[in-house]
């Protein structure tokens, strides 16, 4: 479903089955990222187009998919689930398809991602308390047959967390007088008859050629 001109810049991208994705829609989403519940008269005057258009263009959103669902955020503390755990699990190569079953049937999962790395899937789960967390990974998750090995970590402190990003995020932050990361110093080399890496600033490293490594090698030797 296309949507209409209307004002904004030129178009980004095309998501979905055809709405092409412009600077207007973008802002749109910006808007309703801080209130998804803002009426439409609101939404035209943030946007600065008509209402006509805000209504047009809100609703190909919607229709097109970019725009999924509607939801309310909670507060877990104040929920009584005031521990978060990150698990990671080893699934057996060949049981993926029981392992997404099994995982479906469990309504305290919150989010579960495959990725790469030592494990095969990280689970987010909420609990009441620790112990809850810990009968869910020895009684539950580890009798599924699908899974071969987990490793929790619990969650001090979860220091941000926005509902979705957008493209471009980062350059209106720019715009709005953000500093500028500035760019990192160059390392200094190492003086002469220092070890390789000697003298160099904490939390910087060195490269050396596997050749240059190997014969630097042989003379300490």
């Amino acid at each position: 479903m296309s949507s209409n001109s209307g004002s904004g810049g030129g178009a980004t991208g095309r998501i979905g089955i055809g709405l092409e994705l412009d600077a207007t829609h973008l802002k749109i989403l910006e808007v309703l990222r801080e209130n998804g519940r803002i009426s439409v008269s609101a939404l035209a005057e943030r946007v600065g187009i008509s209402r006509a258009n805000a209504y047009t263009r809100f609703e190909a959103l919607r229709a097109d998919g970019v725009i999924k669902r509607f939801t309310a955020e909670i507060d877990h503390q104040r929920a009584g689930l005031g521990i978060v755990a990150l698990i990671f699990v080893t699934v057996r190569q060949q049981m993926w398809r029981q392992f997404r079953a099994q995982l479906a049937q469990m309504p305290e999962v919150e989010y579960c991602a495959i990725t790469t790395g030592q494990h095969d899937a990280m689970i987010q789960v909420r609990m009441a308390d620790v112990a809850e967390v810990h009968a869910m990974v020895t009684e539950r998750l580890a009798n599924i047959p699908a899974v071969k090995a987990t490793e929790t970590v619990f969650i001090l402190d979860e220091v941000l967390r926005r509902p979705y990003v957008l493209p471009g995020d980062r350059e209106r932050d720019r715009g709005r007088g953000a500093p500028r990361r500035p760019a990192p110093a160059a390392s200094p080399e190492p003086e002469q008859g220092q070890g390789q890496g000697q003298g160099l600033p904490l939390g910087k490293m060195r490269f050396v050629g596997a050749a240059e490594g190997r014969a630097a090698l042989r003379d300490a030797t």
